[in-house]
């Protein structure tokens, strides 16, 4: 399949707002948030601990009268240099800093829904510093074309009663968000990815890319918005 062609097929299987978080919150409490490392309101306290950066988005959604902060596709940041999971590499260029899915900031415990109908394809701890923590990948089939959708930083306790192959449903709630202690040491979010082919990865699937590998990962990994149609502004 072409890429325009697989991007139009993903853009047509939902119609209008999504919701992948607790479908209480109404669109038009949502804010997109700028965290890239264009940002000078984001210093070296925000970006090095998770207290940090919940106090920068709490600030930053109580002067927007907002609820949730949502964003960062193909966004450069400087918050992945805390961690050498991402940023132990000599060329400057084999840093990962580009970020591959799309972040929805919400309260630990928010409930995680499934964005479309599929199967629990394969789950896993991801337990490192910066790391997803708890992470679930969803598989999809329709009209023949499979894909994937992973769902990172939830809670330990999501993952207790999961069954490999179980079906889902669209809107089904399949986790909740986890704390810092549990989610990688990041203010409480959830990390949703839309994976093309993520070759024989159980549980896992990077979600950061350096430079120099960037353009073969945004291929595989379009834009999340395509399938959640979150607008930029009510």
């Amino acid at each position: 399949m072409q890429e325009n062609e697989f991007l139009d097929f993903i853009a047509g299987l939902t119609e209008g707002f999504t919701p992948v978080v607790d479908a209480g919150f109404s669109v038009k409490e949502y804010i997109p948030v700028d965290l890239s490392a264009e940002n000078k309101e984001l210093t070296p306290t925000a970006l090095s601990t998770p207290e940090g950066l919940s106090k920068y988005l709490d600030g930053f959604l109580s002067r927007t009268g907002m609820k949730i902060a949502w964003g960062g596709y193909n966004e450069k940041r400087g918050l992945y240099r805390r961690s050498s999971l991402f940023s132990e590499a000599i060329d400057e260029d084999l840093v990962r800093d580009v970020h591959l899915g799309m972040d929805i900031w919400a309260p630990a415990g928010t409930p995680v829904l499934a964005v479309l109908d599929g199967r629990i394809h394969s789950f896993r701890d991801n337990d490192n510093f910066g790391d997803y923590g708890p992470t679930i990948i969803l598989e999809h089939n329709f009209e023949e074309r499979k894909f994937y959708t992973l769902y990172g930083h939830l809670s330990r306790a999501s993952l207790q009663e999961l069954k490999v192959g179980v079906r889902v449903n669209r809107g089904q709630q399949i986790a909740v968000l986890g704390s810092p202690l549990e989610n990688g040491e990041y203010a409480p979010h959830l990390h949703f990815q839309i994976i093309k082919d993520p070759g024989n990865r159980i549980g896992d699937y990077p979600g950061v890319a350096c430079r120099k590998e960037l353009s073969h990962y945004l291929q595989n990994c379009p834009d999340p918005n395509l399938l959640l149609k979150i607008p930029f502004s009510i």
